[in-house]
Formats: structure tokens, C-alpha cells, sequence
């Protein structure tokens, strides 16, 4: 071999080590701080409006609200709803917000004074119905995806904010065993474009539709995430909607298929599955979207950063939290979990 030739060699391995040196420094750099722990519930809702304001919910009917980043935390049991698990919020502002329950009834609730009153929008004591999760395109458009009902997932919709609540026109198909995980309302995710739907159980899937179409044509992919018992599948699709994490939670610590990166090169076309590299580090309930080529997951066993779109994962905090959620407005990144527990991410 010719010296140009060795230079050659040399240098593009020198960029590679330094490009390695880069991400594990930029991941390494990330922290969480817990700000909040102690309270009697599970929390599994997170919305973050902005850097100021952000709510949560959870068990024992519990909501509530900072203004201020998460430093000091108004918490309430909504009166009436004292047993409720809201298991997924949808904030607005520091004023208006909607929860979801899971369980018997199946609940949404909506609060335009701060949490001073809440109202019912929908309520349904059929013991068939459990909500998983919810999710807004916009301040007005909105869907509550359930488990299945006679082989057909379960997807409210509202035009109107969370005022009245209605079937989704067409309802995307569920496989014997499959369902949804009411684990941080990350299962469904809803945009302008597309809706998608993460799925566990017998099975593990992403279920998509194009907005427009009005899901007049649902696509079905079969993922290579853990699947087989109720306990295992996938549990969050991030939004934009490259990574999928899951697991199994009766076995949090296996690392073994617990995470998905989703890419197609159309909107339905030439779309591939592939593992990372260096996984999370066990079972993962929420993904979420930081920026870049960033993403944050979290779960019981503890959080997880990539900073090369998901193909190489770094734990960097070993407590336990439900879900992981980015500031709409903003780069204020919270988390939540048992006990009350409130995380921050700091950069």
C-alpha cells in the first residue's frame, strides 16, 4: 500500500474514533436530577407546555400543575374522582387541560380554570372499554386510542378541544391477544400527517394511517421487539417517528429486543426494521424526541440517551420513571414515575 493510501486510512479512522469520542462525551454530559418524590400515586401523564409550564397525572385521581419548570408543584385528587387512574394528560396552557382514565368508567376530563374544576366530556361504565393513552394533532384535534373491542382498536376523536368525543371513521384491526400498553401514553401518536399506534402481547406492531385519508388505509408492520405474553411488546413510538421502545416489564432488566429504529423512504413505502447496535439497557415505557439526532427513553430499570438516532444507547441514570416528555414549546425535558417521583434532564 502506497503512504497516500495509509494517510488515507488513517485519517478517516481518526475521524471515526473522534466522532465516537463526541457522541459518548455529548451523551455522558446529560443528567437527570430528581425535583419531586414521596407522593402516594403512579404518574404515567406528562404534557409540557413550555419551560415554565407542565402537568402531570397519575393514581388516587392525583393532577398537578408547575409554572415554574418544575421547581414547586401544585398537586390536587380531583374531587369526586378520588380512585381514578389518570393515566394520560393533554395541557394547553397553564389554565387548560384534559385527562384520560383508565379503567371502569373510561374517563375524560377536561379543566379550563387550572385544575380548579374539571368537567366530564366522556364517561363509559362499560367494563369492555380501557383507554390506553391520548394524543393531539392541535389544540382542537384529538384522538384516545383504547384496547380492542371485537377485534377493532378502540380510537376516539374529537374536532372541538376536548368538548365531545366520537368514533374514529375507521377503526384499525387487532390480532387475537394483541393490545395496547397504558404505560406514558406514548403508545399513540398523532400529527397533522400521520396517526401510529404501537402495539404488545401475542404480537408486537405498528399500526399507521395517513390523516388525510381519514384511515381509509391502515398499514400494519410486524416489529422485531419482544412479544409472545401480555407483559411484552413494544410501549412508545417517538414522534418524529424513527425510534420504538418496549420490553418485557415483568423482566425490566433483559435487554434483549427492546428497542426498534423505523425508517421508510416514503410515507408507506420501502420501510425497514432494524435493532441497534448497543440497546437500551432493559425495558423502556416512553420515548421521546430531544433534538438532532437525540432521543431520551426511559423505564423502570432506568433512562437511556442516543445521540446518533438510535443505533447506540448510553443508561445515564439508573431510577426508575413511567415516561420522558420534551416541552412543546421549548426545550424544558421532564420525567415521572412511581411515588411521585419528577425528573429533569439536564443537558
Amino acid at each position: 500500500m502506497d503512504k497516500s493510501k495509509m494517510n488515507k486510512t488513517s485519517i478517516t479512522k481518526l475521524i471515526l474514533l473522534l466522532c465516537i469520542l463526541l457522541l459518548a462525551n455529548i451523551a455522558g454530559a446529560q443528567t437527570i436530577t430528581v425535583l419531586q418524590q414521596g407522593k402516594a400515586t403512579s404518574i404515567r401523564g406528562l404534557s409540557v407546555v413550555d419551560d415554565s409550564i407542565a402537568w402531570i397525572s397519575g393514581s388516587k385521581g392525583t393532577v398537578a400543575l408547575t409554572r415554574n419548570g418544575g421547581k414547586t408543584w401544585d398537586w390536587q385528587q380531583v374531587k369526586g374522582f378520588e380512585k381514578a387512574d389518570f393515566r394520560d394528560i393533554e395541557a394547553f396552557s397553564d389554565k387548560e387541560a384534559i385527562i384520560m382514565s383508565s379503567g371502569t368508567p373510561a374517563l375524560i376530563l377536561k379543566t379550563i380554570d387550572g385544575g380548579a374544576n374539571w368537567q366530564v366530556k366522556y364517561q363509559n361504565t362499560d367494563t369492555a372499554y380501557f383507554f390506553d393513552a391520548m394524543d393531539f394533532a392541535n389544540p382542537k384535534h384529538g384522538l384516545v386510542l383504547g384496547d380492542p373491542i371485537k377485534g377493532k382498536f378502540v380510537l376516539m376523536e374529537t374536532l372541538d378541544g376536548g368538548e365531545t368525543w366520537n368514533s374514529f371513521a375507521n377503526l384499525p384491526d387487532a390480532l387475537p391477544g394483541e393490545a395496547a400498553f397504558a404505560a406514558s401514553g406514548t403508545c399513540l401518536r398523532f400529527s397533522e400527517i400521520f396517526v401510529r399506534i404501537v402495539t404488545g402481547g401475542t404480537t408486537s406492531r405498528l399500526l399507521q394511517t395517513v390523516v388525510d385519508e381519514h384511515s381509509n388505509n391502515w398499514k400494519y408492520d410486524v416489529l422485531a421487539l419482544k412479544h409472545g405474553k401480555s407483559s411484552q411488546g413494544a410501549f412508545s413510538t417517538s414522534d418524529p417517528p424513527s425510534i420504538i421502545v418496549g420490553g418485557d416489564y415483568q423482566n425490566d432488566h433483559l435487554i434483549d429486543s427492546v428497542a426498534n429504529l423505523y425508517y421508510c423512504s416514503g410515507s408507506f413505502t420501502g420501510c425497514e426494521t432494524l435493532l441497534p447496535k448497543v440497546p437500551p439497557r432493559g425495558y423502556q415505557s416512553c420515548v421521546e424526541y430531544i433534538s438532532g439526532r437525540t432521543f431520551l427513553s426511559t423505564g423502570t430499570p432506568g433512562s437511556n440517551i442516543t445521540t446518533d438516532g438510535g443505533h447506540t444507547w448510553k443508561q445515564i441514570d439508573a431510577v426508575s420513571y413511567n415516561v420522558c416528555r420534551r416541552a412543546k414549546h421549548g426545550k424544558l425535558v421532564l420525567l415521572a414515575g412511581n411515588k411521585g417521583t419528577i425528573g429533569l434532564l439536564k443537558p
